[in-house]
């Protein structure tokens, strides 16, 4: 009887409570990631000695670059063979490296500038992200274009490293905020797509939830890092 029961659907009050148990689960861990990396980054920039350890040797500051790029590839690629605590360390690890290579912004721009541009960069996502969840557009193909942008970005970022030219930084800047903006709002209804379709009270879901929410913090700090080159003031 038991087997019977657990078997039939899930009511339209039943299913609504677990898409809503999905996200807000999603967005409480990308919280808790933008946490991490704050108070990591808190502390690293207030300890001379560790910031001195961190940025006073080009070999660790690479490599905890690469590690970065590493952590996630891993997480995006193999998530589904992880065990969602696995997955979950992983997801906060990712979120403290973040925290290590984030101290210099702390100490380069003031903490005024930082907490606006937080606030400003916060806003937006939230409304982005309304945005997202409630429209009936489909926002797939924009998302491609923005991931398209996304790459001429880097590479634009790599050749400005050599040309060090002003007017590409501020285009490259502008197009960081546009794309960002776009794949906001495509990773929330995304988000809100996949709740409806998944076993939200799985190990599956679980998965899910921590792999949204790194995009959602990929987003939110990508974000973040460009509005800073506009609202930013150096100390």
């Amino acid at each position: 009887m038991n087997q019977q029961l657990s078997n039939q659907p899930l009511s339209l009050t039943q299913q609504s409570e677990a898409e809503r148990s999905f996200l807000t689960r999603t967005f409480l861990w990308m919280a808790l990631g933008v946490l991490v990396t704050a108070v990591v980054a808190e502390v690293i920039s207030l300890s001379p000695s560790l910031f001195e350890l961190i940025y006073g040797n080009e070999a660790i500051l690479f490599g905890l670059l690469f590690a970065q790029l590493i952590v996630v590839l891993v997480l995006s690629v193999a998530i589904n063979r992880m065990s969602p605590l696995i997955a979950t360390l992983i997801f906060f690890g990712y979120a403290a490296l973040m925290g290590l290579t984030f101290a210099s912004i702390l100490r380069v721009f003031t903490t005024d500038s930082i907490a606006s541009t937080f606030v400003v960069a916060g806003g937006m996502f939230g409304i982005l992200t309304i945005i997202g969840m409630s429209t009936n557009y489909d926002l797939t193909k924009i998302g491609v274009l923005a991931f398209v942008g996304l790459i001429g970005i880097i590479l634009m970022s790599l050749l400005n490293f050599f040309l060090q030219s002003e007017a590409l930084y501020w285009l490259i800047s502008i197009a960081g905020v546009i794309i960002f903006v776009a794949l906001i709002a495509r990773d929330a209804q995304y988000l809100k797509r996949m709740a409806t379709q998944i076993d939200v009270n799985s190990d599956q879901g679980a998965r899910a939830s921590i792999f949204g929410a790194l995009r959602l913090y990929l987003d939110f700090i990508n974000l973040f890092l460009f509005l800073l080159r506009f609202m930013g003031r150096r100390n």
